[in-house]
């Protein structure tokens, strides 16, 4: 039978590069806070986008979709849902809802995990929402000739109550002892959770809902500006290998977290970098083009490139960057390095 141990298991994924993530992280949520202090007004807007976002992204995992103008409708309340999926859609946005407003009353225990798949299920008229599988289930793909590959067994329904009751012990034990990072707890618990497979449908969903629940009552809230549910679906590929890896044995007692909780992590640190790279673009919207390059100049540390300015700015075009380039190069602000191809520029350091 799979055990579940947050207590000392953890321990052993504390490598130099999963450590050297969890740093990155930790100083990306320190800066997070100043962020949204000084640019609240502006992040509204970035956290709408990031809803609708999120809600397309982690259904069209599923191979749930509607159109765009219907997304918004339905994301926004607008309108009622018209089928299954818009049906599926709404059901996320209200759990997703919930969670943005309400996370800090949401405790992780097995009965709110069955409200919020019965919410997650409420538009359907017929639904299993908030009832465990009554069957075996299996997770399965398919191959280049149409046939269908078992890929996991996840655990029998009939131990399905006792594997999810005997996770969130585990988990909240360890996460209350905090012998050791939550970033690193959260990554194995997700996965436990997926190799549960607690119910018929709404799995995938449910795991990337509980992500969110859980960063976000350990400070993590990044993923209310951009859609972590994005960037998973961005790098599917990826995210399904890493959790293929990280379940094989799983059931013995002989997996390895390490696979899975290296792409939890690279989600979480990209999520952060693109959240500093819009903020920043967001406290330079009063300054022109030519102020904005001038900035990006200062505090890059040695040279830069013309491709780095351009992919820093795509909105400024390529002669804009080199008129200003070459006013500051006739100043006697930029000098220029190298030659062709290779060309970048770097501030003249002032005489002393």
């Amino acid at each position: 039978m799979k055990s579940f141990d947050y207590s000392a298991l953890p321990g052993s994924y504390l490598t130099p590069d999963i450590v050297a993530m969890l740093t990155t992280i930790h100083e990306h949520r320190g800066k997070q806070e100043l962020f949204i202090e000084a640019h609240a007004d502006a992040l509204t807007m970035m956290v709408e986008v990031a809803k609708i976002q999120s809600i397309d992204a982690s259904n069209r995992l599923e191979g749930i979709h509607t159109t765009y103008s219907r997304l918004k409708n339905l994301a926004e309340h607008k309108s009622e849902p018209r089928n299954r999926s818009e049906q599926e859609i709404a059901g996320y946005r209200d759990v997703l809802g919930l969670i943005h407003e309400s996370y800090d009353d949401i405790p992780l225990r097995p009965g709110v995990i069955l409200q919020l798949h019965r919410q997650l299920q409420s538009f359907a008229p017929v639904s299993d929402g908030g009832t465990y599988k009554r069957v075996n289930n299996a997770i399965a793909e398919k191959d280049g000739r149409g046939e269908e590959i078992i890929r996991f067994r996840p655990v029998s329904a009939h131990l399905t109550e006792d594997a999810l009751d005997r996770l969130c012990i585990s988990f909240n034990d360890g996460l209350g002892k905090a012998e050791y990072d939550a970033l690193l707890l959260m990554p194995m618990f997700i996965l436990d959770f997926l190799c549960i497979h607690p119910f018929r449908d709404g799995n995938g969903r449910m795991s990337r809902l509980l992500s969110l629940l859980l960063l976000y009552q350990s400070g993590y809230t990044v993923g209310k500006y951009i859609s972590l549910e994005m960037l998973i679906e961005s790098s599917k590929d990826t995210y399904y290998e890493a959790l293929y890896d990280s379940s094989e044995g799983w059931h013995d007692n002989g997996n390895n977290y390490a696979p899975f909780i290296r792409y939890y992590l690279a989600v979480l640190i990209k999520a952060y970098r693109e959240f500093g790279g819009r903020v920043e673009y967001l406290s330079q919207r009063g300054l022109t083009k030519s102020d904005r390059i001038k900035a990006l100049i200062d505090r890059t540390f040695g040279s830069i490139t013309k491709a780095e300015i351009l992919a820093t700015y795509p909105d400024i075009s390529g002669s804009t960057v080199e008129r200003t380039l070459g006013e500051m190069i006739k100043t006697g602000y930029l000098v220029k390095v190298g030659a062709g191809p290779s060309t970048a520029y770097r501030k003249v350091n002032p005489v002393s």
